[in-house]
């Protein structure tokens, strides 16, 4: 079916959405369903990584807390301002249209109150660690909303996201050690952007044909999509490079280099699932490999620090 087609029909299944109210239970797993919960898996053991390879021992509660609670905020706010701006473009995407806020199951103006609330609670966590945290915090309010807008205007998009998510460990560095003044966070931080920015590509394939009908920016629409497989492998090289780096500055023993290799089979073999003419494996490609990678990373290095 033609594109247009598909959109006219998605509308009309959207206008014939029961307006009933949900029940307590069905709006929270609306709004968990929104912000993807379970995708925290891929960003937050990098924080905490950040945060175990800058504390000189395994850092206090409090620190765990505020940093989990700092994340948490910026991730939801993120969230829910993409699934905002991109709610247009969802109500026409066929995969898309039956999200909560094309679907009229969370208005506009909540979600915009839910993003303030959420920005607000990073910053309020910020305060409580190092005084750099709360310094760069514009910035990263600034970047996180940049993100949204991009795949109006450039292919570039993965790569902003990967930089968002690789700021997440950058973080998670200065709230256990304070400061940026040594090349190993940077690291860590390219190491999570490359990797981020690589499954991305990798899931954005399956909107490749829409995006080019409706003149949006991804490296699959701009590249095509063998190109695309390509550059995402380009760039989980340089995520395994960059934690070989990390460990040889960091002078690391086995616990993570044991991790290392796992990340980089992980890769290869998510990169064996999805193929240029056979995309139905994405999905596994995209969620249980790498949230094996960023938990497997995460083990490693606790049990290094341990």
């Amino acid at each position: 079916m033609h594109i247009k087609e598909q959109n006219s029909e998605a509308e009309s299944q959207i206008e014939s959405v029961p307006k009933a109210e949900l029940s307590f239970t069905g709006r929270i797993k609306e709004w968990a369903e929104m912000i993807k919960i379970e995708h925290t898996v891929f960003a937050l053991p990098f924080a905490l990584s950040g945060m175990l390879l800058a504390a000189d021992t395994i850092p206090q509660p409090a620190t765990w807390f505020w940093t989990v609670l700092a994340f948490a905020g910026a991730r939801a706010a993120a969230m829910t301002l993409n699934r905002l701006i991109d709610s247009s473009i969802d109500k026409l995407n066929p995969r898309t249209n039956m999200r909560a806020i094309p679907a009229g199951k969370i208005s506009q103006a909540q979600a915009f109150v839910f993003t303030i609330l959420s920005f607000a609670l990073m910053i309020f966590a910020a305060l409580q660690l190092p005084p750099l945290c709360l310094m760069l915090s514009p910035i990263a309010v600034f970047w996180l909303s940049l993100y949204s807008f991009t795949k109006r205007f450039t292919w570039l998009c993965h790569i902003v996201l990967g930089v968002a998510l690789g700021g997440a460990a950058l973080g998670g560095w200065i709230a256990a050690g304070g400061s940026l003044n040594q090349l190993p966070p940077f690291l860590l931080a390219i190491a999570v952007s490359t990797w981020v920015a690589g499954f991305d590509i990798i899931y954005a394939l399956q909107d490749v044909d829409f995006d080019r009908e409706q003149k949006l920016h991804s490296i699959p629409a701009r590249f095509g999509i063998s190109n695309a497989l390509n550059i995402s492998k380009a760039l989980h090289l340089c995520t395994v490079s960059c934690l070989i780096l990390l460990g040889l500055k960091l002078d690391l023993h086995a616990a993570y280099w044991v991790g290392v290799t796992m990340v980089a089979l992980m890769l290869k073999y998510e990169h064996s699932l999805v193929k240029a003419d056979d995309l139905s494996k994405i999905n596994a490609a995209f969620f249980n490999t790498n949230g094996i990678v960023s938990i497997a990373t995460f083990l490693a290095i606790l049990v290094e620090k341990l």
